[in-house]
């Protein structure tokens, strides 16, 4: 078995099993990053970038290390490989919870509990809950289920197609890091900019390929496309925007507005203004539209590294 079938048929199966299973409620390597980078940011925290850089560096670096050297070690034999980049992809990608915790909220909305989907709501995003009432709720689920599909699944993806498991792994890793240290708070914002920034670099890909195959598998291409071109630029994030307005196009509703985080409001462009405002039942619609392009993402990862190594052995053998 070729090296890029391994990455095939592991993150296939990774991806199947976090479809079947979801993320395991114990031990989840994820979570076991964070209490490790929580513990380097204890010895290191500075009011700092440079001090930040290098918690940025020693967290991110160490795994990526880590996944190389399991990655080596299991290069001779296949199989290992093929359960090592399984179990990799499996371990760091979360569309299923994602789609869990979406349709929970929803259905606390469809039930007319508006507590228990404000309760909810911060295991999705760090929207202040008790600031929004049930069509707001609607809206910000939605927005999360857009920006986790590309955070969660196909960014990963895309990092794996291109170098592995050490791909996959380092993504995961920015991006939790990104969550832990890199939003705009008094105590983070010197500190966590290296992380921030290191995450806009590796979400770039994932996030164009994720507003591509949203306009690909939503019911309007067309209305996607033109919310991507004309208001992603409107977005404060360079990588949330593309994929929130091609979301909103692709469901032919209205996202962005204003919006309280941590006691702070901001004020957001919106999103595909043309669209309807945002009704529960959107809910459900946005997390099937996230399944289908992860699983679009899958196909388009493994085809674009079969096409670079056909490429460079074509180059090596001209």
């Amino acid at each position: 078995m070729r090296a890029d079938r391994v990455f095939a048929y592991g993150a296939a199966a990774g991806l199947l099993g976090d479809l079947l299973l979801g993320d395991p409620r114990r031990g989840h390597p994820v979570a076991a990053f964070g209490r490790a980078a929580g513990a380097v940011e204890r010895v290191l925290w500075r009011d700092h970038r440079g001090w930040g850089a290098l918690h940025t560096a020693v967290c991110v670096g160490g795994a990526v290390s880590l996944a190389a050297v399991a990655d080596r070690s299991v290069r001779t034999s296949r199989s290992a490989s093929f359960a090592l980049t399984a179990a990799a992809t499996w371990s760091v990608v979360g569309g299923t919870s994602l789609g869990r915790e979406a349709r929970a909220i929803g259905g606390a909305l469809a039930a007319g509990d508006i507590e228990v989907a404000r309760e909810r709501l911060p295991h999705l995003c760090g929207r202040d809950p008790q600031a929004l009432d049930a069509d707001g709720i609607a809206r910000a689920v939605v927005e999360s289920v857009a920006e986790n599909t590309s955070d969660a699944v196909v960014g990963a993806l895309v990092w794996g197609a291109a170098a592995g498991v050490p791909g996959l792994v380092g993504f995961r890793a920015v991006n939790t890091l990104d969550a832990m240290v890199g939003h705009r708070s008094a105590k983070y914002w010197r500190y966590g900019w290296a992380s921030a920034r290191l995450d806009d670099v590796a979400g770039w890909p994932g996030a164009r390929l994720t507003a591509v195959l949203a306009a690909v598998a939503g019911s309007d291409p067309r209305g996607a496309v033109r919310a991507w071109r004309v208001d992603a630029v409107k977005h404060p994030s360079p990588n949330a925007g593309p994929v929130e307005a091609s979301f909103a196009g692709a469901l032919g509703v209205r996202l962005g507005g204003t919006l309280s985080y941590a006691g702070r409001v901001e004020h957001r462009p919106v999103l595909n203004g043309g669209g309807r405002a945002v009704e529960v039942g959107d809910i459900e619609r946005a997390v099937r539209l996230s399944r289908r392009v992860g699983w679009l993402a899958l196909g388009a990862s493994v085809a674009g590294r079969l096409l670079v190594n056909g490429l460079r052995a074509k180059g090596r053998t001209s």
